[in-house]
C-alpha cells in the first residue's frame, strides 16, 4: 500500500481519522461515563501505525500504567502487611 500514492494517502487519511475519533472519544470520555483511558490508548495505538509523535506518547503512557500499576502493587503489599501485623498484636 504505501508503494502506490494514491493507496498511501487514503490509508494515511483513514489511519488519521479513525485514530483521532477514538482519541477524542477517549477524552470526551474522561469527563463523562465510559472507559476514556482505554480510548485514549486506542485511538494513540492506531494513530502510531502512522505517525511517530503518536508512537512516543503511547510509550510514554505505556511507562505511566507500569508505574502506577508498581505503584498499586506496592501499596497492597504494604497493607497486607500492616493487616498481619494487626491481627499479630491484637489479642483474640
Amino acid at each position: 500500500m504505501h508503494s502506490h500514492p494514491v493507496l498511501h494517502w487514503t490509508w494515511r487519511t483513514v489511519v488519521t481519522v479513525v485514530g483521532g475519533v477514538s482519541l477524542i472519544a477517549g477524552i470526551i470520555m474522561c469527563v463523562t461515563p465510559g472507559p476514556g483511558i482505554g480510548g485514549i490508548i486506542l485511538g494513540l495505538a492506531i494513530l502510531a501505525t502512522e505517525y511517530a509523535w503518536a508512537r512516543g506518547l503511547l510509550n510514554r503512557a505505556r511507562r505511566w500504567a507500569h508505574q502506577a500499576k508498581d505503584s498499586a502493587v506496592r501499596t497492597q503489599r504494604r497493607r497486607r502487611e500492616r493487616r498481619g501485623l494487626r491481627r499479630l498484636r491484637s489479642p483474640g
